[in-house]
């Protein structure tokens, strides 16, 4: 993969990552019944391309894989998990 092509694509995870909490913050404060419902949907609608974005990226990066499957879904303190992550991929 292409240092462009990478680029592009850790920008398009980030937009969709900072839509969802952009959303977040005003579904909050949002009194208006019907644009909190509006705005929850397109929040929605961010998370799945955050979650697709996401998966291609795993499935081009096998480190990058490595790691999260060691970390998400997983029981137990999310900090370890992640701690242990990083020690089984440093060791492949």
């Amino acid at each position: 993969m292409g240092c462009h092509f990478r680029h592009i694509s850790i920008l398009l995870k980030r937009s969709p990552e900072e839509a969802i909490g952009w959303y977040e913050q005003r579904i909050y404060v949002e009194k208006d019944r019907d644009a909190k419902k509006i705005m929850k949907h397109a929040q929605q609608e961010e998370f799945i391309h955050f979650a697709m974005d996401l998966e291609f990226l795993l499935r081009k990066k096998k480190d990058w894989r490595l790691v999260v499957k060691n970390i998400l879904f997983k029981e137990g303190d999310i900090i370890e998990n992640a701690e242990k992550a990083e020690d089984k991929a440093e060791v492949e």
